[in-house]
């Protein structure tokens, strides 16, 4: 007997109540059991089996989905002036809060940084192309090469990531502010370079 259409729909939003659960119980806790998420999407261990191999398989969706995400995000950032352009990748990926987190949760596990770093290299590679056009036009900082900057700036960005939640603080040009810096934008041109790259 077939499978009705329903119950096929059905299935697809419980995969996707579980990558979502997922994404913010590893938000919280990177080694978040089948069980916390699974409670937390409502749904029992048999639902997610019907998903997933196992647990790992659960953390290679959730990378995978945080990457592409994450990836379109850096594809779209077109803008000619590198310090917008940082300023609009950071923004736009601050905006994607709970899966920021959970990415940023999964990487500090020893075990996923190759995993994670390679899902994430077309965000690295444009993190790069910015820094080196900040470097040539003399608007990001010179007194280092712009790969390390680009690396500072991953830092800062992980830092700021890792340890203030973007639900709760009130300023939401925190993580922004913090890749500006760190790639040599004076604090008092951080606010007109941000309400330009809104514009």
């Amino acid at each position: 007997m077939s499978v009705p259409l329903p119950r096929r729909k059905d299935a697809a939003h419980n995969r996707a109540a579980i990558l979502i659960a997922a994404v913010a119980v590893l938000a919280d806790d990177p080694l978040a059991s089948v069980d916390t998420i699974t409670k937390a999407a409502g749904l029992s261990r048999r639902a997610f089996y019907g998903h997933f191999e196992d647990r790992d398989a659960l953390i290679t969706a959730v990378i995978a989905e945080g990457a592409e995400r994450f990836n379109a995000i850096a594809a779209a950032v077109t803008d000619d002036d590198p310090r917008i352009a940082l300023a609009h990748l950071a923004t736009a990926l601050w905006g994607e809060a709970e899966h920021v987190h959970a990415a940023a949760a999964i990487a500090l596990n020893d075990r996923l940084v190759r995993r994670t770093a390679e899902a994430l290299a077309p965000v690295r590679a444009r993190l790069g192309e910015i820094c080196r056009s900040g470097y040539e036009r003399e608007v990001l900082r010179r007194d280092i090469p712009p790969a390390v900057t680009a690396r500072l700036v991953e830092e800062a960005a992980r830092g700021v990531i890792t340890h203030i939640d973007p639900q709760t603080t009130r300023e939401h040009r925190l993580a922004t502010r913090a890749v500006l810096s760190v790639a040599g934008v004076d604090w008092s041109e951080i606010d007109d370079l941000i309400d330009q790259e809104r514009a």
